[in-house]
């Protein structure tokens, strides 16, 4: 099948364009992107043990 079967159906929905009026709040929003909270318990923790290694440590990259 060819990558331009549905080329006359496709994409015809126009972009949206967003103008910000508020730069603060775009500017702290944009900070916070990516930002996870994790609320742990005491309990949880306490009871919480990490992996033992078994083995030598591999940097990739």
């Amino acid at each position: 099948m060819p990558h331009k079967f549905n080329a006359d159906r496709r994409d015809k929905i126009a972009k949206q364009k967003y103008q910000v009026t508020n730069w603060p709040a775009y500017n702290e929003s944009l900070g916070q992107r990516g930002d996870l909270t994790i609320w742990v318990k005491d309990e949880a923790l306490s009871l919480w043990t990490a992996r033992r290694q078994t083995g030598a440590m591999v940097e990739n990259g």
